[in-house]
């Protein structure tokens, strides 16, 4: 083998080398964002936030603040990838007219997120579009948030993320609204923001 065959035989085998790096290393970048944000039933959400008229982010964001995509039954009795506890949703399924709802419903992911984000268009409605009350509403409660908003008006000011009085209630929000910008630029594509 003559030198410039060795030369372009070694030229090959590094850049070999170093395209099998770079695919490594994109899987592993791919595997290590499915970890540390994950994201399951993309279509589920972005058909049922087309349907609510609600961002897929914000929606992967709440899922993501409750359950991490692992759903577990909470100790308050909430269920699902949403964590949506069974009274809500009998009073979702009443609102919307939904008659054959039962609580064992809420473990189907598309139900469930059919019903979280039903309930989260509701809150947003009730607080004429405002994302931080609307969250607070769904972690921490409506009619805590009506009253800590009343207050606050009273005072003259508007309820802020960093005035909400519930220390978990206000992580939350926070956690949800800096999850909604991950998924927005890690997801744009699954969640049809592209």
């Amino acid at each position: 083998m003559s030198v410039s065959t060795r030369t372009l035989a070694r030229a090959l085998v590094v850049l070999a080398a170093a395209v099998l790096v770079v695919v490594l290393a994109l899987g592993l970048h791919r595997a290590t964002r499915s970890l540390e944000l994950p994201l399951t039933n993309a279509d589920i959400i972005r058909q049922q936030a087309a349907a609510k008229h609600l961002d897929p982010a914000l929606v992967a964001a709440v899922i993501y603040a409750e359950t991490k995509f692992a759903p577990r039954p909470s100790s308050a009795g909430a269920q699902g990838l949403m964590q949506v506890l069974p009274e809500t949703a009998y009073f979702l399924a009443r609102r919307s007219g939904g008659s054959a709802f039962r609580a064992s419903d809420l473990a189907t992911p598309s139900v469930n997120i059919a019903y979280g984000s039903y309930y989260l268009r509701y809150l947003l409605d009730h607080y004429g579009g405002n994302v931080t009350l609307a969250l607070a509403a769904y972690n921490g409660g409506l009619a805590n948030v009506d009253r800590w908003s009343t207050r606050a008006n009273a005072e003259g000011r508007t309820l802020s993320a960093d005035a909400i009085p519930f220390p978990e209630t206000r992580e939350y929000v926070q956690r949800v609204l800096s999850a909604e910008q991950a998924y927005r630029s890690t997801y744009p594509a699954e969640l049809g923001l592209g």
